[in-house]
């Protein structure tokens, strides 16, 4: 292309070039909507389910625990008629230990501290040390 030429195009009304600092933020805005978009596509297909796994003590991980037990120990029918029956017992200790500390700990807080201890309890993971 000649010097002629060059010196056209750059003259051209409506030709402006790029603001080094504004195509960085155009780049990163595209970057940052692909992954909202992959990450609303992974949510929407059920992709995230696969990472979580149930509560121990719910119906589905008491379900997948005994059937990763009967898998990866081999049982036998009565084998794991047997481990069924432990489990059931093992849970139903599990959730009266829960509830009879529970009752203690509320006995020793006020009201107040009743309800913080209740929404602590809803709360799927600790906190840091905020205050």
């Amino acid at each position: 292309m000649s010097s002629t030429s060059a010196n056209l195009l750059e003259s051209m009304p409506g030709r402006r070039s790029w603001n080094p600092k504004m195509a960085c933020a155009v780049a990163l805005a595209l970057v940052f909507l692909c992954g909202a978009a992959a990450g609303a596509l992974a949510m929407n297909l059920g992709v995230h389910k696969s990472l979580h796994q149930p509560a121990f003590d719910s119906p589905q991980g008491k379900a997948l625990y005994f059937e990763r037990l009967q898998r990866d120990l081999d049982l036998t029918p009565a084998q794991s008629e047997q481990m069924q029956s432990i489990l059931n017992d093992f849970w139903q200790y599990y959730r009266t230990v829960l509830s009879e500390s529970k009752s203690r700990i509320e006995q020793e807080l006020n009201p107040e501290q009743r309800k913080k201890f209740e929404r602590l309890l809803q709360e799927p993971y600790p906190r840091g040390n905020k205050k």
